[in-house]
């Protein structure tokens, strides 16, 4: 398959046209995804209410039952549940770190390896997070490690 990518000026809006024989399994979830107007989540920060895109997300959090999500410099609650996250994020490059943390892969700046099998992942934004033991192999397999 040929991929082009143009880069347009701002005022142009963006599309993707994909021209295909027939839909086909590995191309459908690919369409569904980029089709879909959910490439964002609704979040909250002081008292305002802000639409924050998935590609701008650095990771997702549920501390003391409040779920929160980061970017690079600002922090915001959302009213989603982390299976609800993980949901929206299946068949990106989000993996589950911890059982409270979903991390977007493509943030990462490097890894470390940690004490008693986790991970240290240092985040583009100079952020550090830990992985898990237990979801050290996703963090592998995203990684390629």
């Amino acid at each position: 398959m040929k991929v082009i990518i143009e880069l347009i000026d701002e005022s142009k809006e963006e599309e993707i046209i994909l021209r295909v024989h027939e839909l086909s399994n590995i191309n459908a979830p690919l369409l569904e995804h980029l089709g879909n107007s959910d490439n964002e989540i609704i979040t909250q920060k002081d008292d305002e209410i802000h639409k924050v895109k998935l590609n701008d997300i650095y990771y997702f959090e549920v501390l003391e039952r409040k779920a929160f999500v980061y970017s690079k410099s600002d922090i915001y609650e959302t009213k989603l549940k982390l299976y609800e996250f993980e949901k929206k994020t299946q068949g990106t490059r989000f993996f589950r770190a911890s059982k409270s943390m979903v991390v977007n892969a493509d943030k990462i700046d490097h890894v470390k390896p940690s004490l008693s099998g986790r991970f240290e992942v240092t985040l583009l934004n100079g952020e550090k997070v830990i992985v898990s033991r237990q979801y050290a192999s996703l963090l592998k397999k995203v990684m390629e490690i």
